[in-house]
């Protein structure tokens, strides 16, 4: 990516040579030309919030910013492209969206996320460190930036227009007004699990903001519970955890299980902590934010349980699920079972046969299916 610090060599990760998605896009570029054609002081402490892959902070590394991110992977990312350029260890402070916010913001930068609950929540937690001196700027692809996000930054911070759009990409100014009255955070949210869904029905599930369908229990999910393994699995990991509610119901059907709880999203495993927690189950449960099974031991697992992804922010693939299926593969001991729910069209059934030579059908609607593959040996 060119900017005017100089060129700069961006890859998302884990690394892909064939991988064809950039780990930059025309908003980054955006606000980083806007930085420098309009010279903005870039002094005092510089927050940079939502930078997917780190093309902000490695670009304004000189700046010494702050990052904050929900993603193991972008904050991966973020580390390999900083030491990629030569940045000296420190030089940029990275923190999650568990971490406590800084104290003051002098600049700060919204790369806009695709969940307006995650940016009300961190707009909601960076509001008492900003001041009337501050400079807020926002950026995002047209189609990511909609009349509800720039009320949402005048409803938290102050009075809010946008710029003109540029190769799709539009810039967000806002100008923080000390004298507002925020609102309550109402992050994270919790409320109780309906009728007919197994080990969980009736409980309580706590989801922090950016997590997926946080609002309610999503008909996947739902299906799902509906047709999950009898007890007995052993070692069980919910893989992509979200708010951790399958592997709650996996636990609470079987107090002789050990659950991991795994998701790259700090929100994520917060929530599925949260939720485990707030049903008081018994037996042993780890709560891991980390890339997929990396780091799980090769045939230490008796059952993985996965609802994978199909999108990357605002791309399609299905190179998630792929490295989904790959992990658990490894991960598995021969004999070990990986249970995947899917929507009907992606032909995860196909995917799993490639790896594994095996994949049965456990359960269908017209939307959904159960799939069930073993690892023979």
């Amino acid at each position: 990516m060119t900017t005017p610090w100089g060129e700069v060599e961006l890859t998302r990760f884990p690394e892909d040579p064939r991988d064809p998605l950039r780990a930059w896009d025309a908003s980054d570029a955006y606000l980083l030309r806007h930085l420098a054609e309009e010279k903005v002081p870039l002094t005092g402490a510089v927050v940079v919030v939502g930078d997917r892959w780190g093309a902000l902070v490695t670009a304004l590394a000189g700046h010494r910013p702050t990052q904050i991110t929900d993603s193991f992977l972008g904050q991966e990312a973020t580390r390999a492209n900083l030491a990629r350029a030569g940045v000296e260890p420190g030089a940029v402070r990275l923190l999650t969206t568990q971490d406590p916010p800084p104290e003051r913001v002098d600049v700060l930068l919204v790369r806009v996320p695709k969940s307006l609950a995650l940016l009300e929540d961190q707009l909601l937690r960076l509001a008492p460190a900003v001041h009337a001196g501050t400079v807020v700027i926002g950026t995002g692809m047209v189609k990511e930036i909609h009349t509800s996000t720039l009320r949402l930054f005048e409803r938290i911070l102050g009075p809010t227009r946008t710029s003109l759009a540029r190769q799709k990409a539009r810039l967000i100014f806002c100008t923080p007004d000390p004298a507002l009255e925020r609102p309550a955070n109402p992050w994270p949210y919790s409320y109780a699990l309906p009728d007919g869904v197994g080990a969980v029905s009736g409980r309580t599930v706590v989801n922090h903001a950016g997590v997926f369908c946080a609002e309610r229990l999503d008909i996947g999910t739902r299906f799902f519970l509906r047709h999950l393994p009898g007890p007995g699995a052993g070692r069980v990991v919910d893989l992509g955890c979200g708010n951790g509610v399958v592997g709650t119901a996996v636990a609470l059907a079987d107090p002789g299980a050990e659950v991991l709880f795994v998701d790259e999203s700090y929100q994520a495993v917060a929530s599925a902590e949260a939720t485990y927690k707030a049903n008081g189950v018994p037996g042993h449960a780890e709560f891991r934010v980390g890339d997929g099974l990396a780091g799980v031991a090769p045939g230490s697992v008796d059952l993985v349980l996965n609802n994978p992804p199909f999108h990357s922010h605002q791309a399609t693939t299905d190179a998630v699920a792929w490295r989904m299926f790959t992990g658990a593969l490894r991960a598995l001991r021969p004999g070990g079972e990986l249970w995947v729910i899917g929507n009907r069209h992606l032909g995860y059934h196909v995917k799993l046969r490639r790896l594994f030579g095996n994949s049965e059908l456990v359960a269908s609607d017209p939307k959904f299916v159960v799939l069930r593959a073993v690892r023979r040996g």
